[in-house]
């Protein structure tokens, strides 16, 4: 099968949702389909507001419509919903041709609280943008019901997965901290909650991988945390392993890959019970959940290495690109009505009109 994939989110941008789609490439691939991408660093770009680091495309409708109709692909999924996004829609919209979209980001909170609006407005907006999917792809079972509760509809309960081969137990990274280390990894960003982790009174060193919009701020105003900026992502594994818990402090996440990477390496997880945390730890003993953070990173201390690993083998990438392709709207003769063809799958929203 021919795919044509497109994302507003990609490198040199360092998110979950790169790394996701990055994936999602890789393994379709291992599966013998062919994926065409639609990816930002081809367009004229500008830097996204409040986020420099991203850019994204330009005006890039033409283009993408004339790329879309080159592509002769036998599906099309948009997994964001930025300019390249909402390009592709309309034109699949005014081409008669099925798409299904993902939703990897909790976009309406984060505008709420960067432009000081209601929540609920961007939950209309983007219900707008999904409604007209043959499925909308929703990584964990937590954001599935609230996606529901927002009145979206063709859902589909589509989990995420961890490189296995990369993300194992190695050789630790000398950190020479005081210990026990407690770790973060990810953006520095407003909607990743990190003043819940860093002002805990914990023993030992709290040390953060990552940057994003905040770092400076968060750096001056707690300047006992050790930040140690983006490094390769082959280093990774070498990081986590040297921790001793890695912490999670979101509360607004649709998943939270970062937490699988830990666990594959061994390290346990300590995050406030909400969704993302809830799908990846589920009722696990591979990390803890609690109200508390700080009575959860203490926690953790004693939660051994092998149940965290334990934990994330289950989440293998060959089972979610096989869901994945399961879930995508075939273009064929029968355009939109191929894929009302495709079964059930598990996790599928009951079959209501869609919202605007």
């Amino acid at each position: 099968m021919k795919i044509l994939l497109v994302t507003d989110a990609w490198w040199p941008q360092v998110n979950g949702v790169v790394t996701a789609v990055q994936e999602l490439v890789t393994g379709l691939g291992a599966l013998g389909h062919r994926v065409e991408l639609i990816e930002p660093s081809t367009f004229r770009r500008f830097k996204c507001p409040g986020y420099p680091e991203i850019e994204l495309a330009w005006r890039p409708g033409a283009r993408v419509a004339k790329t879309i109709d080159a592509a002769a692909a036998d599906a099309i999924h948009i997994a964001t919903e930025g300019p390249l996004g909402s390009a592709a829609r309309r034109h699949c919209l005014r081409r008669g041709l099925p798409f299904t979209t993902a939703f990897h980001t909790r976009f309406p909170e984060i505008l709420a609280k960067a432009l000081h609006v209601p929540v609920s407005w961007g939950y209309a907006w983007f219900r707008r943008f999904h409604a007209p999917a043959a499925a909308v792809m929703v990584p964990s079972e937590g954001m599935f019901r609230l996606l529901r509760q927002h009145r979206f509809t063709n859902l589909r309960q589509w989990s995420h997965g961890v490189d296995l081969r990369l993300f194992e137990p190695c050789a630790p990274l000398p950190l020479d901290l005081p210990r026990p280390v407690f770790l973060y990894v990810g953006r520095v960003s407003y909607e990743k909650n990190l003043e819940a982790f860093l002002g805990l009174e914990l023993p030992g060193s709290k040390l953060v991988y990552g940057t994003g919009p905040v770092r400076e701020r968060l750096q001056a105003a707690f300047p006992q945390v050790h930040f140690r900026g983006i490094v390769p992502r082959a280093e990774l594994p070498a990081i986590y392993s040297a921790a001793d818990v890695f912490v999670f402090p979101g509360r607004s996440e649709t998943f939270g890959l970062v937490m699988l990477e830990a666990m594959a390496c061994g390290t346990p997880v300590a995050a406030f019970p909400v969704a993302g945390p809830l799908d990846v730890l589920g009722d696990s003993d591979g990390g803890v959940l609690d109200d508390d953070l700080r009575a959860a990173a203490l926690a953790a201390l004693n939660v051994p290495r092998e149940r965290a690993r334990a934990r994330a083998l289950g989440f293998d990438w060959t089972r979610v690109c096989t869901e994945f392709v399961a879930f995508l709207a075939p273009i064929g003769a029968g355009g939109a009505a191929d894929a009302a063809l495709i079964a059930p799958a598990r996790g599928a929203a009951p079959t209501t009109p869609r919202a605007t």
